[in-house]
């Protein structure tokens, strides 16, 4: 038996792990007690790590397509020969941008994907990048360039320190914090309450953390950019500004005054569902607290105001003296300086640089919006997608108008999943190159680091020894690089460029970007190197987060212009929903998750799918009642794109005129191969989702307050 250190790769926490193995499998999983950042605590996800190692519906060699639909193994040498050679002849005959790719979540956990798909795209030529992130949360990243100069500076609350934290469309108890690196998030709210802080909930639903918090207030979904435009307008009102230090670096405030004039909160109120007094009073509380930090998630960012929504969470924050104040609204200082190292070695640094050639929408941070990529696959004409590369990604259940997705995929004149299953949406691969699980492999995490509530970095040794002729995808991309390369540069020189990465990545390229990141060769002896990180199999903790700015901003003169023309240009759309009422008609729809559940991806792990994880359609008493809806009931779901079936599950957790469906299930898509995932009940939610619906300064999708008609399914008796 040996005993092992990593970090979970489930999702954003990133909680340390005890992972004991024998015989080269794991026989126990816990929390790692001195891990200092998470501090023994894991959620059921990490323990069921173990079962995606043992699963025997994950794939681990090629698999190829046959004529007649079925698939057979194939060897990596032939696998990754015919996916470049299909690739290039694609290129060849449509050009670059007729190759897209589609990233899932799962991308983040790992160097190989962040640091090398760039470089494949770069040698592929193609604009077409998509990704789960303008599903769930582009207006941040658009913002963070917009004002801060790069997509990957993202401020978090100083959780640990804050005396207030106002939580508006987030549920951090069951993400574990998103965007927020906060593992223990339960432990960490409780601290917050425990020292005097106060925690205060804006949802539409009464989430898990709204369980925990001093107040939740209910809001009808879809309003946010007006509460928050009321708060602001407030502080103005009652000369509640006091930007603190922020004042030599911020500029546009005035403007910004003048664009709230007619928010005020009785403007407000009918719309949001929050009458006038109770908004007053949260935004007298929130500026007099000694720290305060308002933290937003998806009920923001998946609106149709998504980016000026979430803009107006850092005026609030800005206004109140929050911003790089400990307790506030701060940056974290990473060891691996992604923010730093993205801006000079990628294009992600940019806005509007072009466009979606069917729709027309603006490109953030060298992507494109999920929504559109369906058209880009179906519309004839120059530039037409015909060959996709999805990685660790599952459109199909992911993005919105899921039918015509799936549709879309099947229109490809080729396509090649990176992943361990063969899903909803990688059946219609012709090759699927599986690499290594976690595990399997060394892994430093290059993402998380930048958004964490506490500075701290970890290196993971290698636990398992993987099965024999596997390829991470370290590998995988290294392979199929070169291969690419070689048509524009050669042979010779594509083989000797993949020499130098492979002796170069990943030990050297860590190392190198440790010693010159902030934690490096300028903090003299203590200088970080991989080798003294290595030392601290647990992980090494770099103090709290600490005041960044104005140094770290990457704007020019390293200012922070507040009124930026994207977002105050945007502003006249807003001013119409205080004119535009709602037909009073049907439902809203809103998404959850839940703790065991992260996207689509772990619903083939048994410990996962069971229990409170189920995918039913809550509503309120008062509503079931009216239209006659029993606890356990089903009924159809029907938007403009489509309809579902759901089970109805009465509850006062959502208000009145709000419905609620996670979102990934919906495993029933004839063709693929993971049997736990196909006995799950529920359906997938973005097969009603519209992409006609998304915020247009980031193309997000707008899932959240789609609106719905529920009405009871009947039989052809009538029953």
């Amino acid at each position: 038996m040996s005993v092992h250190y990593r970090s979970c790769n489930l999702c954003e926490a990133s909680c340390g792990l005890q992972i004991t193995v024998e015989d080269n499998h794991i026989v126990d999983i816990r929390g790692d007690a001195d891990d200092p950042m998470s501090q023994g605590y894991l959620c059921p996800k990490g323990v069921a790590l173990a079962d995606l190692h043992s699963d025997p519906d994950r794939l681990r060699h090629p698999l190829r397509k046959r004529d007649d639909g079925g698939w057979e193994p194939i060897s990596w040498d032939a696998a990754l020969d015919l996916v470049a050679e299909r690739l290039l002849d694609v290129r060849r005959r449509h050009g670059d941008d007729a190759i897209g790719m589609y990233l899932g979540n799962p991308i983040t956990h790992g160097w190989a994907p962040v640091t090398l798909i760039p470089l494949l795209l770069k040698a592929l030529g193609t604009r077409q990048r998509y990704s789960a992130a303008s599903v769930d949360q582009q207006p941040e990243h658009l913002l963070s360039y917009l004002l801060f100069g790069s997509p990957l500076l993202l401020p978090v609350p100083d959780i640990d320190r804050t005396d207030h934290l106002l939580v508006i469309g987030a549920n951090p108890v069951v993400s574990n914090g998103s965007i927020m690196t906060a593992p223990d998030i339960r432990r960490r709210l409780r601290s917050l309450r425990d020292r005097g802080g106060r925690l205060v909930v804006i949802d539409p639903r009464q989430t898990e953390t709204a369980a925990l918090a001093d107040e939740h207030v209910f809001i009808t979904p879809g309003t946010d950019v007006l509460l928050l435009a009321a708060m602001v307008h407030t502080l103005f009102a009652e000369d509640l500004v006091s930007m603190g230090s922020a004042v030599d670096y911020v500029d546009g405030v005035d403007a910004i005054e003048d664009m709230v004039t007619a928010f005020s909160p009785e403007a407000v109120a009918q719309r949001t569902g929050i009458d006038a007094q109770t908004i007053r009073r949260l935004t007298r509380e929130f500026a007099a607290a000694p720290t305060a930090a308002a933290y937003a998630r998806l009920g923001v960012c998946q609106s149709e105001f998504g980016t000026t929504a979430f803009w107006l969470v850092h005026v609030l924050n800005i206004l109140t003296g929050r911003l790089d104040s400990e307790g506030g609204w701060m940056f974290a200082l990473p060891a691996f300086d992604l923010p730093v190292i993205g801006a000079k070695t990628t294009d992600l640094i940019g806005y509007d640089r072009w466009r979606s050639r069917v729709r027309g929408i603006p490109e953030v941070a060298a992507e494109f919006p999920s929504i559109t990529l369906a058209d880009e696959i179906l519309t004839p004409g120059e530039g037409q997608l015909r060959a996709m590369i999805l990685y660790a990604g599952n459109p199909v259940l992911t993005v919105p108008d899921g039918r015509r997705m799936d549709a879309a995929l099947d229109d490809l004149e080729f396509c090649v999943a990176v992943d361990f299953y063969l899903n909803e949406s990688t059946r219609h691969a012709d090759v699927i190159l599986p690499p290594t699980a976690v595990l399997e492999r060394e892994e430093f995490d290059v993402v998380f680091g930048a958004v964490s509530v506490h500075n701290h970095v970890r290196y993971g040794e290698q636990v398992l020894q993987p099965d024999d002729d596997t390829r991470s995808d370290a590998d995988i991309l290294l392979e199929l690089l070169w291969r690419i390369e070689a048509e524009r540069a050669g042979t010779r020189r594509a083989r000797l460029a993949h020499r130098l990465r492979r002796a170069f990545f990943p030990r050297r390229f860590i190392d190198a970007a440790l010693r010159i990141g902030p934690w490096g060769v300028r903090k003299g002896r203590r200088a970080l190197s991989l080798a003294k990180i290595r030392e601290h199999e647990h992980g090494l903790d770099l103090g709290p987060l600490e005041r960044v700015l104005p140094k770290r901003l990457m704007t020019d003169g390293k200012r922070i212009r507040l009124d930026h023309p994207v977002v105050t240009e945007d502003w006249p759309r807003v001013g119409q929903m205080l004119t535009t009422g709602t037909s009073g008609k049907g439902f809203l729809l809103i998404g959850r998750r839940h703790l065991r559940s992260n996207n689509s991806w772990m619903h083939n792990f048994d410990r996962l799918i069971g229990g409170s994880n189920r995918c039913t359609l809550l509503m309120h008493p008062t509503d079931a009642q009216q239209q006659g809806h029993s606890n356990g009931g089903h009924v159809t779901v029907a938007s403009r794109v489509g309809s579902i079936e759901a089970q109805v599950e009465i509850s006062e957790v959502v208000m009145p005129g709000v419905v609620c469906l996670p979102h990934g299930w919906g495993h029933s898509r004839e063709g693929s191969r993971w049997r736990t995932a196909e006995s799950t009940q529920g359906m997938s939610v973005n097969d009603i989702t519209d992409t006609a619906r998304f915020d247009p300064l980031s193309g997000n999708a707008a899932v959240t307050g789609l609106p719905v008609s529920v009405k009871a399914r009947w039989s052809r008796r009538g029953g």
